[in-house]
């Protein structure tokens, strides 16, 4: 995806510490022309896979999956990282640390909206350390339901977040946009 490649060029900055401020297009800001791009990039990747749902995580996924939601005609479900009045006690439940928010964040998502007969496709903004997809992961092998796909809008290479994934899950996945950091400056492939 050039368009998006070439915002991260333009527009990321590398704050230190693993994190890349992306913020005018992605995480705060939304580009919806962009978004609608990358969301047809995944509907491109996935459209074999037979996901029948897709999942994401409170609150930065939730645009990139609701793009390839609205591509796939699939219904988006994003596990919310507080729970709501309208929730059950039971629940689907996993923890991830959060660099940006600081401290582990649990992920919970109802048993409502997740059957052992679907097939789901996580999206997320970023593929990192890893840990949140594989709570995502840990939330789908809960309900029963099945995993066949991870997509992410960026990779950040220099983390481990690949290899911990590939421990937990051997199909499909697949980042828009690869991001290396060198002597402070963003390397996109």
């Amino acid at each position: 995806m050039e368009q998006l490649k070439q915002r991260i060029r333009d527009e990321g900055v590398y704050l230190g510490g693993g994190i890349i401020k992306v913020d005018g297009f992605l995480n705060h800001q939304i580009d919806p022309q962009l978004i609608m791009a990358v969301g047809q990039a995944f509907q491109d990747a996935f459209a074999g896979s037979g996901a029948t749902k897709i999942l994401t995580a409170e609150s930065s996924g939730i645009a990139p999956a609701m793009a390839a939601g609205l591509q796939m005609g699939l219904p988006v479900i994003y596990a919310r990282k507080k729970t709501p009045l309208t929730m059950s006690d039971t629940i689907f439940k996993a923890e991830a640390p959060s660099r940006t928010k600081g401290g582990v964040v649990p992920l919970m998502v109802s048993p409502d909206y997740l059957f052992p007969e679907d097939r789901v496709l996580i999206i997320d903004d970023f593929l990192a350390t890893g840990l949140t997809l594989v709570a995502m992961g840990k939330i789908i092998r809960q309900s029963g339901a099945s995993l066949v796909g991870i997509g992410c809008v960026i990779e950040k290479v220099f983390e481990p977040g690949r290899s911990r994934v590939r421990e937990f899950f051997s199909g499909p996945v697949v980042t828009l946009a690869k991001v290396d950091v060198v002597d402070s400056q963003i390397l996109v492939t």
